[in-house]
């Protein structure tokens, strides 16, 4: 998928005009550049985008409002696709969504783009609040309802609190993904979370059943 396609749609320019997939994916491929290059958020101007993507001022203006809701698009686009859940147990849906994670935390440790973004992303209220509506809200949403399907038929205790669950999930991918750098994202390691956490949550089988 393009850039451009990654992004929503969104009202076309004055007099009807088609939007041009060919200029939004030079300037969000422009931002991408610089953000490799290791240019920070703030330094990021308007100017410099568009010298850099080799488009006018007025070509970004008419696309975004300003700096935020361009860099809002560049993350989308970065971010890459959620993987199509089996829908089979917990476990295996489970396993699926931390080594979507694992993969991800070993592509922002070896891209700079990512890196770049994810390190200066929550200096922006506005950009972490995009990210976390058009990201991180969905997934969570994902995971809750996976563990919510998992009560209904049996697979988990009936007592489990689904949020308290999804953290600690999720949580011990997160810690090493972003928090520490150094630790290994082995093969494997999705697996080994979902059946250490999934051991003591099982119903338990009654006496002589």
């Amino acid at each position: 998928m393009s850039l451009a396609e990654s992004r929503p749609q969104q009202d076309c320019p004055a007099r009807g005009r088609p939007r041009s997939e060919a200029v939004e994916r030079a300037i969000l491929e422009g931002v991408m550049k610089l953000l490799e290059d290791g240019v920070p958020l703030a330094d990021l101007s308007i100017e410099r985008i568009a010298r850099t993507a080799g488009v006018g001022k007025a070509t970004i203006y008419r696309r975004w409002s300003d700096k935020e809701d361009l860099f809002v698009d560049v993350l989308r686009a970065a971010e890459p696709e959620d993987p199509e859940l089996p829908g089979t147990s917990v476990r295996d849906d489970f396993v699926m969504l931390l080594e979507s994670q694992r993969r991800r935390g070993l592509a922002t440790r070896s891209s700079a783009i990512l890196h770049n973004v994810y390190a200066q992303m929550k200096s922006s209220p506005k950009i972490w609040a995009a990210y976390h509506a058009t990201v991180v809200a969905p997934r969570r949403r994902i995971g809750r309802e996976v563990l919510r399907r998992g009560l209904e038929n049996g697979e988990l205790r009936r007592d489990v609190d689904i949020d308290l669950l999804h953290d600690m999930l999720v949580g011990p991918m997160l810690v090493r993904s972003l928090l520490r750098p150094d630790a290994p994202l082995e093969e494997g390691l999705a697996e080994q979370i979902v059946d250490t956490v999934l051991e003591g949550l099982r119903p338990v089988s009654s006496p002589g059943a």
